[in-house]
């Protein structure tokens, strides 16, 4: 993702210190890029704890979890990057896989406490 958004840098002319483009045009198209790319910046760390912990007690379906999260945001940085917007509900469905790693860091969690 960082290399599309590198390569969007220079075929939309945005310099550093830019994050973004003036809105309107190839602008939006290149805002679309970075957007997608940063907000799965943003969600990974919180992702990679709940992986962490899950996979403490629960490796296997912890894995297979991640790999759900990290195909969704694929498709989610896939569709951003088309420019249309809404296309990043392409990738909506890596959100069961972060569900998933909830819900076993909370069984792990209720089963410590009754130990």
């Amino acid at each position: 993702m960082a290399v599309q958004v590198g390569k969007a840098r220079k075929r939309y002319g945005v310099a550093y210190p830019n994050l973004y483009a003036p809105p309107g045009g190839d602008g939006d198209r290149f805002n679309c890029i970075q957007r997608g790319h940063q907000n799965t910046l943003e969600a990974t760390p919180s992702h990679f704890t709940l992986m962490i912990v899950a996979g403490l007690t629960r490796p296997v379906p912890a894995a297979v979890a991640g790999a759900i999260f990290l195909a969704g945001r694929i498709a989610y940085f896939t569709g951003y990057a088309t420019g249309v917007p809404s296309a990043r509900a392409r990738g909506a469905f890596g959100h069961l896989g972060s569900l998933a790693l909830l819900i076993i860091t909370a069984r792990s969690a209720c089963a410590l406490l009754r130990s």
